[in-house]
């Protein structure tokens, strides 16, 4: 980072209070950062399309602004008065069929708000932190390398939406406007994303190993991903890319056998490449794909993770 930019960002950013735009803010994720930044005491907008049940949902102070990101609008006046946006929106990837409205859907979602928000950040005439999400499905398939977030990009349609979106969130980077990309792997939450679809089955006896079972799980607890949000928010020096994944990723085979002893179930199926991909087409991808990816930037800030083993981060989200 430049040291001209470090000074400004550092002043802005070097402490609570800041005035922090959020969008994805009644997510799984998004509830999260907000619960934590309004208990600190900053002060927090979050976009969304329903204001009224957003108010139900969010804590105390937290100011709910309609608004779609896709689309601009009035609320992009509030983005320049902020010293921080937090960027979580986006068209859920796991969820129904990958048909070609649902791409356009998907890539849509983050590329139109992510460019909204650049634009309104443009206009602000003070330093800006944008934390802008991104996916660690941005290695591709990679086997057994381990991925620190110099790696390479890969193929295929997440990694090439990844790169996309990057790139939108990079527009905005300048002098006094700080830029991080968090490239978030598979978020364990019981309410919602992975986990739930991998329980259903094996509750009911019918869960097992997916493909060879050989490919990474780059996974991390819904906690430590907010927790992780914040610690870039706070950290000057961090900027660009940042895996926010667990330091020692699982094969699919391993985080299986642990998700099935967690809850006291054989896991006796395997289900093969060939009947994921006649299942779910390119979706297929997601649960395919090996990406070992690795936190090497958040461990070397000093970021500590409270549920980085998987057995204990089921135990946390499942209960004992």
């Amino acid at each position: 980072m430049r040291a001209d930019r470090r000074r400004h960002v550092a002043a802005a950013n070097g402490g609570t209070g800041m005035r922090i735009f959020v969008t994805g803010g009644t997510g799984l994720v998004g509830r999260r950062v907000v619960g934590l930044l309004a208990a600190r005491g900053d002060e927090v907008t979050c976009l969304t399309r329903n204001p009224s049940a957003a108010a139900t949902r969010l804590p105390a102070g937290v100011v709910a602004c309609e608004g779609d990101p896709a689309v601009s609008g009035p609320w992009q006046d509030l983005v320049r008065q902020s010293d921080a946006v937090i960027n979580l929106a986006g068209e859920s990837v796991g969820e129904g069929l990958w048909t070609r409205g649902k791409l356009r859907r998907i890539r849509r979602s983050r590329l139109a708000g992510t460019r909204n928000l650049v634009s309104a950040i443009a206009g602000a005439d003070h330093p800006v932190t944008l934390v802008s999400a991104s996916a660690a499905g941005y290695y591709g398939d990679k086997g057994d390398r381990a991925l620190a977030e110099s790696a390479p990009p890969g193929d295929g349609f997440l990694a090439r939406l990844a790169v996309e979106w990057e790139n939108a969130a990079r527009e905005a980077e300048r002098d006094t406007v700080r830029v991080v990309l968090l490239r978030i792997g598979a978020v364990l939450d019981p309410a919602g994303g992975m986990l739930p679809r991998l329980v259903g089955p094996l509750r009911s006896g019918l869960g097992g190993r997916l493909g060879s079972g050989r490919q990474y799980v780059p996974w991390i607890h819904v906690g430590d991903l907010a927790r992780a949000v914040l610690f870039v928010l706070d950290h000057p020096d961090l900027e660009g890319p940042v895996n926010a994944v667990v330091p020692d990723p699982p094969r699919q085979s391993e985080f299986t056998a642990v998700l099935a002893r967690r809850l006291g179930k054989p896991a006796p199926l395997a289900v093969p490449a060939f009947a994921l991909r006649l299942l779910l087409g390119r979706k297929a991808e997601i649960v395919l794909s090996s990406q070992r990816a690795v936190p090497a930037a958040l461990r070397a800030a000093g970021f500590r993770f409270e549920h980085g083993a998987l057995d204990a981060a089921l135990a946390d989200l499942l209960g004992a």
